[in-house]
């Protein structure tokens, strides 16, 4: 059985945008994900860690926790064997607290968790997993309750699909940008509605299945 870990943040968690409740499984991109390949191929399991907050490699001044380098080695090797790392962070790099962060500073952390993904100790045989990076769609207008802590952020992020890009095929990852299929939420300008959950997690999984399918069985 294929298990896949999504490290991520609360875009991922599944927030309902501008409350503290959750979307069900089913309902964020993870189980879209999850659902869509189980129907159409050999059993998977996707493994969700995604946090409120996380940034890539940044401290949260007011909780602790939320820099994604701590532990992403443990998580790995708690984890292993996996067959597929998706890293979906960024976004809350441009809060506030981190007035000169741009999206190359963005990327410079996405670089930092992917090579700490390839180092962490698993046991021997298991394997490196590939790592998917997704860039988050474009901050825009935040707004809501959540507006004072995105204050400026759609400026600061301009590029970061760019950025990821360049990032991704440097170090041989595979990359995607939501963007590409889904927008930043209506409600409050930063995570995800409803549908754009579903949308997401459908087009995900023709890309997370292409990966999945080794070369010799692809048509």
């Amino acid at each position: 059985m294929h298990q896949i870990l999504i490290y991520s943040d609360s875009l991922t968690w599944g927030i309902i945008p501008d409350t503290r409740d959750r979307l069900p499984f089913d309902e964020r991109w993870p189980g879209v994900l999850e659902n869509e390949l189980n129907a159409s191929g050999p059993k998977l399991r996707v493994i969700e860690d995604c946090l409120n907050g996380r940034r890539t490699t940044w401290d949260d001044p007011f909780k602790p926790g939320r820099n994604g380098l701590e532990c992403l080695a443990q998580r790995i090797e708690i984890n292993s064997p996996l067959s597929l790392v998706i890293l979906m962070l960024g976004t809350n790099d441009f809060q506030f607290c981190h007035p000169y962060n741009d999206a190359w500073s963005a990327a410079q952390g996405i670089t930092a968790l992917i090579h700490e993904i390839r180092k962490a100790p698993i046991e021997p045989g298991m394997p490196v997993p590939p790592v998917l990076v997704i860039c988050p769609p474009q901050i825009r207008s935040p707004r809501g309750s959540i507006a004072p802590k995105f204050r400026g952020a759609e400026q600061r992020c301009t590029g970061l699909a760019e950025a990821y890009s360049r990032v991704a095929a440097g170090l041989g990852c595979h990359f995607f940008d939501a963007e590409t299929v889904t927008t930043s939420s209506r409600v409050d300008g930063v995570h995800l509605d409803r549908d754009q959950h579903a949308r997401l997690g459908a087009a995900l999984a023709e890309v997370v299945r292409l990966i999945l399918t080794p070369p010799s069985h692809r048509g």
